[in-house]
C-alpha cells in the first residue's frame, strides 16, 4: 500500500519544517494532494519558493518564512499542530566538514527548538530527519540500528546528536520521537546545481548539458539510493505509529545497494550519451559502501517501499529530461 492510501483524521495539521527543499517539499505536495492542512516554515536558505509555489493556492496550504534557530518561530509555527516533520537542515558532509558551527547551529540548535516547541504545543508526533551517516566507519553491511561505528564528519555527528536528544524528549518529557534515517534520497526536485549538489541530479544535469562528469574516488563504492516516495511514506507511516516506537531511529532506505560507477553507466544509456566520466580525489568524511537493513521499520512503522532503484531512477530521468531542457 502507497503512502497516498494511509490515512488521518480529516481535520488534522501537519507542519513540516524546511518545507521549501527538496525533500519537504514533496512532503507538503503529498499531503496537499491527500487534502490535509500544511504549513511550511522554512528560511529559504537552502530551500526555493518555486518548490512549494504551486501550493500557495490551495487554501490549505501556509507558507511561513522563518529560521528554526529562532525559539519564538518554531512556537508560533507548532501551535495547533498535530504531526510535525522537522526536514530543516543543512545537508553536505563536505560543506560541514567547512562549515562546523554553522551545523551546529542550524542542525542541532534548530532542531533542538522545535523538538521543544512541539512538547510545549502537545504535538502528537515529531518525526525528523536523521542520516545515514551516523553509521560512521563501521564496516557491518547491510547497516543496522545499533551497529554504529565512529562518525567522519560534522553533518554525521549533528544528526547523532539529534537521535540522542530525540530519545531524551521521548523518555524525559513523553514527545513521540521518531528519527529518519535517510539513505540517500534521490527524486523529482532535487537541485542539480552548486558544488554541493546529490550525484544523480548532478551527474543527469552534465550529461544533458554534454558535460564530462567526475566521480570523486574510484566508482566502486556503494549506495542504498531511495526514491522520494519512500520517503513520504516513511514520514507518513512514523506519524501513524504505535506510541511504543517512539523515542527510536530508524533506516529508511530501499534496501538495495548500487555501485555508483554503475549508477553512471547506466545513466549514460538512459540518456543515451557515451561519455567517459573523469575520477577525482576520495572526498573527505565519506562513508565508502552503505546500504540500509529496514527491517526494524518494516516491522514498527509499517515502512515497506514501493519503488526500487530501477523504478525509482526511470522516474527521476523523466522529471530530470522535462525539466532541465526546457
Amino acid at each position: 500500500m502507497g503512502y497516498k492510501e494511509l490515512k488521518f483524521d480529516k481535520d488534522s495539521v501537519f507542519l513540516v519544517t524546511g518545507g521549501a527543499g527538496f525533500i519537504g517539499s514533496n512532503i507538503c505536495e503529498a499531503l496537499i494532494g491527500m487534502g490535509y492542512a500544511v504549513r511550511c516554515l522554512d528560511n529559504l536558505s537552502t530551500g526555493k519558493y518555486e518548490n512549494i509555489e504551486p501550493l500557495t493556492a490551495n487554501e490549505k496550504f501556509t507558507f511561513i518564512k522563518g529560521d528554526i534557530r529562532e525559539l519564538d518561530t518554531c512556537l508560533e509555527a507548532s501551535k495547533g499542530v498535530d504531526y510535525c516533520m522537522n526536514q530543516a537542515a543543512w545537508g553536505s558532509v563536505p560543506r560541514s566538514i567547512e562549515m562546523p558551527l554553522l551545523y551546529e547551529e542550524i542542525n542541532i540548535r534548530g532542531t533542538l527548538n522545535m523538538m521543544e516547541a512541539c512538547r510545549q504545543n502537545g504535538v502528537k508526533k515529531f518525526v525528523y530527519a536523521s542520516s545515514s551517516s551516523v553509521y560512521g566507519n563501521h564496516p557491518q553491511l547491510p547497516k543496522k540500528e545499533g551497529a554504529e561505528g565512529k562518525v567522519l564528519s560534522p553533518y554525521a555527528l549533528t544528526k547523532k546528536v539529534d537521535e540522542e536528544y530525540g530519545r531524551l524528549y521521548k523518555e524525559l518529557y513523553g514527545l513521540d520521537t521518531y528519527g529518519l534515517r535517510y539513505f540517500n534520497v534521490f527524486g523529482r526536485r532535487q537541485d542539480p546545481d552548486g558544488a554541493y549538489a546529490a550525484v544523480i541530479p548532478k551527474f543527469i544535469r552534465m550529461l544533458l548539458n554534454g558535460e564530462v562528469p567526475t566521480i570523486n574516488g574510484d566508482g566502486k563504492q556503494s549506495r542504498d539510493f531511495t526514491y522520494i516516495d519512500n520517503v513520504i511514506e516513511a514520514n507518513l507511516r512514523a506519524c501513524l505509529a504505535s506510541g511504543e516506537a517512539g523515542g527510536n531511529a530508524f533506516n529508511i532506505g530501499a534496501g538495495g545497494r548500487e555501485y555508483l560507477i554503475d549508477v553512471y553507466y547506466n545513466l549514460c544509456k538512459a540518456l543515451g550519451k557515451e561519455v567517459e566520466p573523469n575520477f577525482g580525489p576520495d572526498r573527505l568524511g565519506d562513508i565508502r559502501d552503505s546500504n540500509a537493513d529496514i527491517s526494524k521499520a518494516r516491522e514498527l512503522l509499517g515502512y515497506d517501499p514501493e519503488y526500487d532503484f530501477a523504478k525509482g531512477i526511470s522516474l527521476a530521468i523523466d522529471w530530470y529530461k522535462e525539466n532541465l531542457l526546457q
